[in-house]
């Protein structure tokens, strides 16, 4: 996974599916151009799911996939509780 912005996009997902604009807010100094080619890119790798939401005015969230969510934890700090509660034994 590569880029600078991929990992903090990621991180923002912890607490569950985003809005564009909320993602935005979650990830300070991003552009918005740069938001969306990298969105697009962790949907095409299978690391977001998009779903599109038919009304008006239109709503779009993103949210991790299984995959994404593995990733994430793999790249969480050393000692960070993992979900659930418990932490790594030496």
């Amino acid at each position: 996974m590569g880029g600078t912005w991929k990992g903090l996009i990621l991180f923002a997902f912890q607490d569950g599916p985003l809005r564009f604009g909320e993602l935005r807010r979650a990830v300070p100094g991003i552009s918005e151009r740069v938001l969306i080619l990298q969105l697009r890119e962790m949907e095409a790798t299978g690391l977001l799911h998009r779903e599109v939401h038919h009304q008006v005015p239109p709503k779009v969230e993103y949210s991790r996939t299984e995959f994404g969510h593995s990733l994430n934890t793999a790249m969480a700090p050393p000692g960070s509780a993992p979900p659930g509660g418990r932490t790594a034994r030496p």
